[in-house]
């Protein structure tokens, strides 16, 4: 283990006076927002819950922006941006990251505590005194209102981080840990302004870029400022790889907070309200932030000893001072009322899904009706690119790569993007047997093309290692990854086979869809697990990359048979099924081109039984043709071994001197 190096009382006192400067920044703008915006509830129809409830939720959720961006940040920062030792343990650095990620969760989850009565007031227009003093009002609150639920939830998540950066000391349940921080911040997201009125499916989708990048960047800039501050070593790599953290979320925070502002003001509301003028001063911080990075690439790498790092020390507190009055800012915009909401009020389909299906769905409405999934589009897109880039690399080296598998796994990221983005996936929030269609599409065929494609591997060929002596890399990251214990459980043949055939019945004949439909984060998580389980289903029967148990062909086969006939029994329990499935969401919908919602259920089914048992007999074709090319390999490389090596097989030693005695007989 390295020395820690000697820390620097003007260090110090540089950063812990540039962190206080950032949170009085964020809570002077939440406070003087709060006092100029007045009542902001009755334009609402609502009352106005007073002012203690009004600044105190502000403020509340100003803090819980803040410790949640410094508890993921301060996990990202221990995960990825120190050495770990050989045996998956973490350093000095590390596990100082890893404490600030601990304290940071427990602020996060005390704030979340108050923030349950508080954000039940303050969204009900009850004073939080009359709220605390009747606790049956709480929880009745709390079951009614959406947002007090998202603050349990992230309860939850911040205490299972707090616990766990605790007692862990190993890079794999950091990582862990880092995507329960991820849902944690997610959560007040989704059920915040971006999730109400028109166009609200591609607010909430670019929010959710939108705060990951901000917490993820926000954290990790604190927890560089507190690692230079304690004198902690391998600065210039910490460096190094804040640099690429920060241009990545720069590019995300321009991008979505654009479609955010658009969404949320409209053009028209971008003047003359004070939404417009806040959505004007983030411009201008984001403005400020890209030339700060600009001046740290050109300040990338410090002079050896202390002296070296205080000019990149003073980069990186100005830095975080604009990223308090980005915060400030931020919770204040969540207080606002949002001009598009007051200037063109949501239809009842607006309020539901986002968006208008005033026609039937034709083929001109499928091929032209587009709407990119900001969520799953774009990820699809992503990994098309870099994909292809990590088949370029691979051919700049003089390497081959399969092209069958570059042609399966780009048709998969085509399907993926077409499913979701194009008419298809517009329609299918209308109608049950679209939504099946889509189903169907992304569980059984598009996981059957990308599992073809064989990513890990080509990751792991076009990789660099991260060589002797330097501090692991994306490689060795994507290797522990795969040989984690998560990935064995998740990819044993029942735990897959549960996922992939369970989820279907549980979904659909439990009452979950009913309640997971008119929430848009619920369609996106669907259409995420529909994918991943088929993912991981089919990566066990004819995947290219290695699994943690790699299973015999008979084995394969069997597990394809036992899941062919669950499959077709779903689809016609859906066929003949007499009562409704999600009825008051499709009720409320009211489409004049859905006359029989039993009868659209019904064709659903009739798409689950067909879609279901069509990719089964390709991938039984797949299956078997790389089960007789095994078998083919196997018999080359016994028969080079037998022929390289006399006596290497008795059996067929014994074989060939019986032939050639009996030829000498006959002769």
């Amino acid at each position: 283990m390295r020395r820690r190096g000697k820390p620097d009382f003007g260090i110090e006192r540089m950063v812990r006076g540039g962190l206080t400067i950032s949170v009085t920044i964020a809570v002077v703008v939440v406070a003087l927002t709060v006092a100029l915006a007045g009542d902001v509830h009755a334009p609402l129809g609502d009352t106005d819950p007073g002012p203690v409830t009004s600044l105190g939720a502000t403020l509340l959720r100003l803090f819980a922006r803040i410790a949640s961006a410094v508890c993921l940040g301060s996990l990202l920062f221990a995960a990825f941006c120190t050495p770990s030792a050989p045996t998956g343990t973490v350093t000095a650095d590390g596990y100082a990251a890893l404490r600030t990620a601990g304290r940071a969760a427990v602020c996060w989850a005390g704030t979340a505590v108050l923030l349950i009565p508080f954000s039940a007031g303050d969204t009900a227009g009850s004073p939080v005194a009359s709220v605390l003093g009747d606790p049956g009002a709480v929880w009745g609150l709390v079951d009614a209102l959406e947002e007090p639920k998202a603050w349990l939830f992230v309860l939850g998540c911040a205490v299972a981080v707090a616990v766990g950066a605790r007692w862990t000391l190993s890079w794999r349940p950091i990582v862990l840990l880092l995507v329960i921080a991820v849902f944690g911040v997610l959560a007040p997201v989704v059920v915040g302004h971006a999730a109400v009125g028109a166009w609200h499916d591609v607010a909430t989708n670019a929010m959710l870029w939108h705060a990951v990048a901000a917490a993820s960047w926000l954290g990790t800039l604190v927890a560089l400022l507190l690692h230079l501050r304690r004198g902690g070593t391998d600065h210039e790599q910490a460096l190094r790889r804040y640099h690429r953290l920060s241009l990545g979320c720069l590019a995300v925070l321009g991008v979505s907070g654009v479609i955010g502002g658009l969404v949320a003001a409209r053009p028209a509301g971008l003047i003359g309200t004070g939404y417009g003028l806040l959505l004007l001063v983030k411009v201008l911080i984001l403005l400020a932030l890209v030339a700060i990075v600009v001046a740290l690439r050109r300040n990338s790498l410090p002079r050896s000893g202390v002296e070296g790092r205080r000019p990149v020390t003073r980069l990186l507190v100005v830095e975080v001072i604009v990223f308090g009055l980005a915060a400030g800012v931020s919770a204040a915009l969540g207080r606002l009322v949002l001009p598009s909401f007051l200037s063109d009020p949501a239809s009842i389909l607006e309020t539901m899904i986002g968006y208008e299906l005033p026609s039937a769905p034709d083929l001109a409405g499928m091929v032209l009706g587009w709407r990119l999934n900001l969520v799953v589009g774009v990820g699809a897109l992503a990994g098309l690119v870099l994909y292809l880039l990590g088949v370029r690399r691979l051919r700049q080296r003089g390497d081959r790569w399969p092209i069958q598998r570059t042609s399966a796994w780009l048709a998969g990221c085509l399907i993926v993007l077409v499913t979701t983005s194009s008419g298809l996936g517009r329609f299918a929030s209308g109608a049950f047997s679209i939504h099946m269609a889509t189903h169907m599409t992304l569980n059984m065929l598009a996981p059957l093309l990308l599992v073809l494609g064989g990513p890990i591997t080509l990751a792991l060929r076009a990789l660099p290692t991260a060589g002797n002596g330097l501090p692991p890399g994306p490689r060795e990251w994507l290797v522990s990854l795969s040989h984690s214990g998560a990935a064995r459980l998740f990819l044993h043949p029942v735990t897959a086979s549960v996922i992939f055939i369970g989820s279907l019945y549980g979904l659909y004949f439990t009452g979950l869809f009913d309640q997971a439909m008119p929430e848009h984060w619920a369609h996106q998580l669907m259409t995420i697990h529909f994918l991943v389980s088929g993912y991981l289903f089919y990566w066990l029967i004819i995947g290219v990359d290695r699994t943690p148990r790699p299973l015999p062909h008979l084995a394969r086969l069997g597990m394809l048979f036992a899941a062919m006939p669950f499959h077709a029994f779903f689809g016609v329990l859906l066929m003949t099924r007499p009562t409704l499935i999600g009825e008051m969401y499709y009720g409320s919908l009211d489409l004049w081109w859905v006359p029989d919602l039993l009868a659209d259920q019904q064709m659903g089914g009739g798409i689950a039984w067909v879609a279901g048992e069509i990719p089964m007999v390709f991938v039984l074709i797949a299956l078997l043709v790389q089960w007789s090319r095994q078998d083919d390999r196997d018999a080359r490389r016994h028969d080079r071994r037998t022929n390289a090596t006399p006596g290497a097989s008795p059996d067929l030693d014994s074989y060939n001197a019986m032939l050639a005695a009996l030829s000498e007989r006959r002769d």
